[in-house]
């Protein structure tokens, strides 16, 4: 029976937002990146200069110097005065952009409702939910008994227990922040008896986080409680073993250990530690903890599986090379079935094949059905199947099954499942969103094969710009919905008087396929308002990732209005890399990672070719690892992007990935490749941002931003890259260059609705700023 996974995901705390007036675009001053126009206004101060200490690099007969070498040691107390330096310097850079900050921020905050709350969601006799209280931050765990008819002496009873209270708060994650200044729950599990709530917390930003255990009759915190570099958890059946992983000092999870509960102590057992570092272990709910662990197959780098287990058979979905399938391409997924005393031996069978278009991305299973996400040509859908199968199936594809796909709008762009911890029921709740379309959350009944909308996000002051559209198959062909034509049949059963609100009226939402460099087509979804877009006058932003086959995040989010109303364009950029398939991602890791590269700027080109963006006016965002991909197209076209927003960025990728000491470095090398390799040590040091800034030229202006406490993207990644843009490239040009560093805060930024605001306006108005596409009444 699953945990409370809802609780793994943080709620979306950045939207609910007022639309604006209509503003005209006024530019400020003219831009252009070259040097010679680039008139807007900067502090009269010089960027600060950070010391150089002489570095050798060498490695396959290879030698460079890194005199910011020493930027890597954070102890080195220069590296926080530099910071610091670069703190001051940013904030005189962006003084001018004080005003356009608050108005900015008072646009994003007057759009969010004072509370704002998740659906209670049935689990046993409890309903669990969320919400955030007015004037807070964060969020606030809670649950309430159900209303039960069982009469009034069982009432009675329960009153006299303290049991019919309003609701019972389990975790107050601003009471958290009040206390340490920072908070990051990483994920919470209630025990399948509900008396018990274990989570992991981070206070510092490093992503360290500590185990505690909540007994929730009580209300108290197990003291002896002291286990630090927790990544996972999951409780056994009988709601007093807790299993946990722990992390080494590279981040990897190495290690299985077992807690038992009892009244006094908590004493932790070791079961299983994982001694090879390119390899990582996990833990999932047992019935049986006691019974010792299995393995599933033989060690093979690249292969994965993912199991599910239902009623003493395990699903297996996974990329295990497939006999007699060599044409599967690019390491897809399949699904596999098998009884669970067989996990090792051969006896798998039922296997469902992907076909030409349709792939696996994940699966669930409850009581009677079998849940699959899938992509179809990149776009996402979901489909149920009755359970069990047919014991004599074998090699099928989906619709062998009879499946029931769950009808989602036509311009849905993320299908994310909501907590579903009920096992027993056939109600499957999905979160839906699109660039267009405020999150909604459905309801999908797999036996019934009906949907219903349980709730839309809200956004304040924006009602009059709503479509409203039913949650409907439409007979006559105009159909709203994306639902294979082997659904038609169902199509009546849907509920005609459920609908949901887009936006879609005021704001396009286009997809265009973009030819790369080698004739592969690129997705790009390219947002505007369809009343302040002005055709080759409009400035805009170009964001993409591609990387660890992680599907870019296109969702709605009710900030973009800032930039919309103002008549930007905002395009993603699905770059090879990205999630859209096995192959898809494959085809831009290792010695072809720079394929991701060239098809941003393929999508870059596209956007000013066909009068999207001025060309003066395109600027480029990415985050983490899309920060490799934005800072290498950078360093190929110098001036092909106006300005750039740089998020936590992995630059310094060769020097990186060359100390394996670093936390997740030896991961990586499935994902870039590894140096100690000369074949790929030349292949990322050809692409390596840090490695190939170009000398004398006129850089765009860039916001590079920075967290002291980041433990996946070093802090000294950023700070290495400002320093070597401003000695490398025009001097003038290089004081439009500004680096912002959190020294308390870690990878993720996390944060509070209202700072999250703070965040999102200071980077909007840097972009107005330098592209000088700000009204003049800001």
């Amino acid at each position: 029976m699953a945990s409370l996974t809802f609780l793994t995901h943080r709620i979306t705390i950045s939207k609910f937002h007022l639309l604006p007036l209509s503003f005209h675009l006024i530019p400020h001053l003219s831009f252009s990146s070259f040097c010679k126009k680039n008139h807007f206004s900067s502090p009269s101060s010089t960027p600060p200069i950070p010391k150089r200490i002489p570095f050798e690099v060498s490695i396959h007969g290879k030698t460079w110097q890194d005199p910011y070498h020493w930027m890597s040691n954070t102890k080195d107390p220069d590296l926080l005065t530099y910071l610091n330096q670069e703190n001051s310097y940013t904030e005189a850079f962006m003084a001018d952009t004080v005003n356009l900050q608050k108005i900015l921020f008072e646009e994003m905050k007057s759009r969010m409702p004072p509370e704002i709350s998740t659906p209670p969601e049935l689990w046993g006799p409890w309903l669990y939910y969320q919400y955030i209280p007015e004037g807070k931050e964060f969020p606030v765990l809670c649950r309430k008994l159900a209303t039960q008819n069982d009469g009034w002496v069982n009432k009675l009873w329960r009153y006299a227990k303290g049991e019919l209270a309003t609701h019972q708060v389990l975790l107050d994650w601003n009471k958290i922040a009040e206390k340490f200044g920072y908070v990051h729950i990483g994920t919470c599990r209630v025990s399948p008896d509900h008396n018990f709530l274990a989570y992991t917390l981070d206070t510092s930003g490093s992503e360290q986080f500590i185990l505690q255990i909540s007994n929730l009759r009580t209300g108290s915190i197990f003291p002896k409680v002291q286990v630090h570099a927790v990544v996972s958890l999951a409780w056994a059946q009988d709601s007093q073993t807790l299993f946990y992983t722990v992390s080494d000092d590279t981040q990897r999870p190495y290690r299985v250990l077992c807690t038992k509960m009892d009244s006094d102590t908590v004493d932790s057992v070791p079961i299983y530690t994982e001694s090879d570092p390119s390899f990582c272990v996990y833990v999932v709910d047992a019935n049986n903890p006691h019974d010792g662990l299995q393995s599933v197959w033989k060690r093979e780098h690249g292969t994965q599986f993912f199991l599910e287990h239902h009623y003493g058979n395990f699903y297996i979905l996974t990329n295990a090379p497939l006999s007699g399938h060599d044409n599967m391409a690019g390491g897809s997924y399949y699904m596999a079935i098998c009884k669970a005393k067989d996990i090792q031996s051969a006896k798998w069978q039922n296997i469902i094949l992907p076909s030409q278009d349709f792939s696996f991305q994940d699966m669930d299973i409850v009581d009677k059905h079998l849940v699959l996400f899938l992509a179809k040509l990149g776009s996402p859908m979901i489909c149920s199947i009755n359970l069990p199968f047919e014991q004599n199936a074998y090699e099928l594809k989906i619709d062998d099954l009879r499946s029931w796909y769950f009808p989602l709008p036509s311009n849905v762009s993320g299908v994310v499942p909501g907590s579903n911890h009920d096992f027993m029921t056939s109600i499957y709740r999905v979160v839906l969103s699109s660039p267009v379309m405020p999150d909604i959350i459905v309801d999908y009944d797999m036996s019934k094969r009906n949907s219903s909308i349980v709730q839309q996000e809200e956004v304040v002051g924006v009602s009059n710009s709503y479509r409203s559209t039913p949650l409907s198959f439409d007979a006559d062909g105009e159909n709203d919905l994306v639902m294979p034509n082997n659904n038609e049949q169902h199509a009546k059963n849907i509920e005609l008087e459920q609908r949901w609100k887009d936006l879609s009226e005021a704001f396009s939402c286009e997809r265009r396929e973009v030819i790369s460099h080698d004739g592969v087509s690129v997705p790009m979804t390219i947002l505007s308002s369809r009343k302040a877009r002005q055709r080759n006058q409009s400035p805009g932003i170009l964001l993409g990732y591609g990387a660890y086959g992680e599907c870019l995040d296109i969702s709605w989010c009710a900030d973009r209005l800032s930039l919309l109303d103002r008549g930007w364009i905002v395009a993603f950029a699905d770059v090879r890399g990205g999630g859209r398939s096995p192959s898809w991602h494959k085809a831009a890791t290792g010695l072809h990672k720079a394929n991701s590269v060239h098809d941003f700027v393929a999508c870059a080109h596209y956007l000013i070719n066909e009068g999207y963006v001025h060309n003066d006016r395109l600027c480029a965002v990415g985050h983490s690892a899309g920060g490799l991909l934005v800072g290498a197209a950078i360093n190929m076209h110098p001036h092909l992007f106006c300005a750039t927003i740089l998020k936590v960025p992995f630059l310094d990728v060769c020097n990186t990935l060359l100390d394996s000491s670093l936390p997740l470095t030896i991961l990586d090398y499935e994902e870039f490749g590894n140096p100690q390799n000369q074949k790929e040590f030349e292949y990322i040091h050809g692409y390596s941002p840090y490695d190939n800034i170009p000398t004398g030229v006129c850089s765009p202006p860039m916001l590079i931003t920075a967290s002291f406490q980041d433990s996946r993207v070093g802090v000294w990644e950023a700070a290495k890259w400002v320093a070597k843009v401003r000695e490398k490239t025009c001097p003038r040009c290089s004081h439009s260059v500004i680096l912002k560093t959190d020294i308390t805060g870690g990878h993720f930024g996390e944060g509070g609705r209202f700072s999250q605001c703070e965040v999102v306006a200071f980077e909007y108005a840097f972009l107005m700023k330098v592209t000088g596409m700000y009204d003049i009444n800001d």
